[in-house]
């Protein structure tokens, strides 16, 4: 589905690459978390995949990126969104009607949505977010919370193949936050939607995520599957990243019980785990 080869990107009038010979390989209906540093080269990357860049951002672009068969570089930006929905950190910038309702209309009337069919989308959109009350809500009346979960229901509402998430859950309580990844977890194991998400939340993306990618230095730091990335969880430390309560729990019930103990990824095998070493 999506294939990264070897990218390196440097904006325009920038001397140090944003993204140092990345290559990644994310399947049809896969589910991967990005994470990392500040400056790590996060959003640049979910720029790449989006086809924002080279199209809406100038510099030196060197590699490839394909999307579903399509090169970003050559295949034009309107062509990309149409299989590709992008949710930016900045929810502000992509936000352009006054209404709830008129935010997802518009882009369901620019991609030619049939007119019997949007109703139907725009609701099932709005209620998979929580936010159905909120439809005919004045857009700068809202929290930023619930202006970011419009936005994620204008992107969804146009059922993309590919769903990338920048920073979703930046204004969101951890009840709302949750929301969203159950939501994403929905869209990947239902519908096959392909999603990758930047997220600072560790707990969340381990929660959920198929496969993790560590970025810093605009490099892929470890990649693969959570499980596998989080047996690197010192270096991940040592790079400024926090990693779960329970991943941290389990190691160090390893080194204080002289038995290896399985890594954690979630409170369930936490508990479960503990319950053993009672036993």
């Amino acid at each position: 589905m999506i294939a990264i080869r070897d990218l390196t990107f440097t904006y325009k009038d920038e001397k140090n690459p944003a993204l140092r010979e990345v290559s990644l390989d994310i399947p049809e209906g896969g589910f991967l978390g990005v994470t990392g540093p500040a400056g790590a080269g996060k959003t640049t990357l979910i720029r790449a995949v989006s086809g924002m860049i080279p199209h809406l951002y100038p510099g030196d672009f060197y590699g490839s990126v394909t999307v579903n068969g399509m090169d970003t570089f050559e295949t034009s930006l309107a062509e990309i969104s149409r299989q590709v929905g992008t949710v930016f950190q900045d929810v502000d910038s992509q936000i352009i009607s006054p209404m709830v309702e008129d935010e997802l209309l518009y882009g369901l009337e620019n991609f030619g949505v049939p007119r019997e069919e949007i109703p139907e989308r725009i609701g099932e959109a709005l209620r998979k977010v929580g936010i159905p009350d909120l439809r005919y809500r004045d857009i700068a009346s809202l929290s930023g919370g619930q202006r970011q979960k419009t936005a994620v229901a204008a992107i969804i509402a146009l059922r993309p193949r590919v769903l990338l998430l920048d920073e979703p859950t930046g204004e969101l309580d951890p009840h709302s936050s949750l929301q969203v990844f159950s939501l994403l977890k929905e869209l990947n194991e239902e519908q096959g939607v392909t999603v990758i998400v930047v997220e600072q939340k560790i707990m969340l993306l381990c929660e959920f995520a198929k496969q993790l990618a560590v970025m810093n230095g605009g490099r892929i730091a470890f990649q693969g599957e959570t499980r596998e990335v989080l047996a690197h969880a010192e270096e991940m430390q040592d790079l400024g990243i926090n990693i779960p309560r329970v991943t941290t729990l389990s190691r160090a019930l390893s080194a204080g019980t002289g038995r290896e103990q399985p890594v954690c990824i979630n409170l369930d095998e936490a508990e479960a785990m503990v319950r053993g070493l009672m036993k």
